[in-house]
């Protein structure tokens, strides 16, 4: 074997130029690769992707052994109408024609979504051995091509097949990664298809006998892809800016609501929202409801949401004072609407007793005995204000308990919580009998605007409107917004503007803000509180 090539220095800098134009010319070959691999079940496309590129390197060693029959490809061997058609020219007039029909059908699969399903709603995988098949028939094209322009490169045998294989493992190096990025960016995919497009054009001119300088194609082929890459990292920093307030938690339940069809967190105020509209997909619209959707988002906040934005406050509770008579303390449990009562002494709340189920009392009466409260009493769950809804859901699992005291730092009691109120905080609203007469949590009203509780929590507000991302703020509420924004305690008829809405204090009871009304900005008169 002569291997005097080893040491002219011409011979190294043709093998460096040859497989950097057998990786230019490679690329076009991986970019299709990449689009029929994805027809494939997902455990088969790295093994056809590797079958198809090992296909390409034995096939263009093979025509590198054969020089002398790849010299008579360009004899011509007939003509029509006096132009002359070699092998060559057939070859690169199949091979675009191949292309040509291969990317127009994937445009129109991609664009009009025609992809199979079955009948349980599956998609239906290209068989492995098709795809294969297509691969080497688009590996047999590219490699004439690879090997006449390496020919024309090099004239050193062992330099042309060196070069081959050293392109052809950074091509399958380059593989994987190229396909997962094609696949996972739908502009680059059509983008691709266009290149596809361009080469299957430019391989019938040339069977035709018209020579386009490959030049012109590759600088077209780069001017579009230095767009996309600006496009690319324009959007990447558009939604990083967007999401750059939030945390990863919030992200994470913005990309679960976006799959269901929408997107149910705060908006930034300058965005389209009719755009936003638009884009929901009308089938997945239909398949998840907006309480669906809702209930999804309650679920993917419980990890942020303190107990205490749900619990019944100290001031609703009912309560069973121990140092009142036998008569008032009866009266009390006849009168109460709820199955288990606070248990106190002497009037005070800070600490109580524990709780008594009304049902525990009234067996001790059927039985034939007095009423004994003390035996009665029970000691429920005892939950620190700060505590997440999901640990509280944790901690009620675990002590199968049904009702908590919440407290504070101090131990005080704050109010309580039991597992109904847990469910609420997922699925929304369950009113009991006596509650079903007063207003709902939040109305809609025919203008425009909401009345809600001042109690409701932010989070499920957003469900219907968007004020504004409060997530490191100290206060959960309508509420507690209301309190933080006039740095005193509501008046009735307080109002404070945000963003592209106005919110009015309509029912105030001492300190407690009952309800709150929220209108559209464009529809209120501005008036400062």
């Amino acid at each position: 074997m002569d291997v005097t090539w080893l040491s002219d220095p011409s011979a190294w800098l043709g093998l460096l130029t040859l497989i950097i134009l057998e990786v230019v010319l490679g690329v076009d070959n991986l970019i299709f690769i990449a689009i029929l691999a994805d027809k494939l079940p997902p455990d088969q496309r790295d093994r056809a992707r590797i079958l198809g590129l090992s296909f390409a390197l034995v096939m263009r060693l093979i025509l590198l052994a054969s020089i002398s029959w790849l010299v008579t490809l360009t004899t011509p061997l007939f003509h029509i109408l006096g132009q002359p058609f070699s092998g060559r020219d057939l070859i690169m007039l199949g091979g675009g024609i191949f292309l040509l029909f291969k990317a127009t059908t994937e445009l129109h699969e991609r664009l009009e979504g025609v992809d199979e399903v079955k009948s349980n709603n599956q998609k239906v995988y290209a068989a492995f051995a098709t795809i294969v098949t297509q691969i080497v028939v688009l590996d047999a094209v590219f490699s004439i091509d690879s090997v006449i322009t390496a020919i024309g490169m090099a004239e050193h045998l062992p330099v042309m097949m060196t070069a081959v294989v050293i392109a052809m493992i950074l091509m399958i190096a380059a593989s994987k990664p190229l396909t997962t990025f094609v696949n996972a960016h739908p502009t680059v995919v059509m983008l691709c298809l266009g290149f596809l497009l361009m080469i299957g054009f430019s391989l019938v001119a040339e069977g035709f006998g018209y020579h386009i300088p490959k030049g012109y194609l590759y600088a077209a082929i780069g001017f579009s892809v230095l767009i996309e890459a600006f496009n690319q990292v324009s959007q990447a920093n558009r939604t990083r800016h967007l999401h750059g307030n939030q945390s990863l938690r919030e992200r994470t339940a913005n990309t679960v609501l976006s799959l269901l069809g929408t997107r149910l967190t705060a908006v930034s105020s300058n965005e389209d929202h009719s755009k936003i509209e638009d884009n929901i997909d009308e089938e997945t619209e239909e398949a998840f409801a907006h309480n669906e959707r809702a209930m999804i988002h309650s679920v993917l906040t419980l990890a942020e949401r303190p107990i205490r934005v749900i619990a019944t406050p100290r001031a609703d509770l009912h309560r069973l004072d121990l140092s009142q008579s036998n008569e008032a303390q009866r009266k009390t449990l006849r009168d109460s609407p709820y199955s288990r009562l606070i248990v106190i002494r002497d009037g005070s709340i800070d600490e109580p007793l524990g709780i008594v189920a009304r049902k525990d009392l009234l067996a001790q009466l059927l039985d034939g005995g007095e009423l004994d409260i003390h035996a009665a009493l029970r000691q429920p769950l005892v939950l620190p204000e700060t505590v997440t809804v999901l640990k509280a859901l944790e901690s009620f699992r675990t002590h199968a308990a049904d009702m908590a005291f919440v407290v504070d730092e101090f131990g005080s009691l704050e109010g309580i919580v039991t597992q109904k109120d847990l469910m609420e905080a997922i699925a929304g609203e369950f009113p009991e009998e006596h509650e079903r007469d007063g207003l709902a949590s939040i109305v809609s009203r025919a203008d425009g605007s909401y009345d809600v509780e001042g109690s409701m929590e932010l989070v499920t507000l957003e469900q219907y409107l968007t004020l504004g991302s409060f997530d490191d703020e100290d206060f959960h509420t309508v509420a507690g917004l209301l309190m933080d924004y006039l740095e005193r305690i509501p008046r009735e008829g307080d109002e404070i503007i945000i963003g592209d809405w106005k919110l009015q204090v309509t029912l105030q009871k001492g300190n407690r803000t009952e309800r709150v009304l929220i209108s559209p900005l464009a529809d209120a008169e501005v008036t400062t509180g």
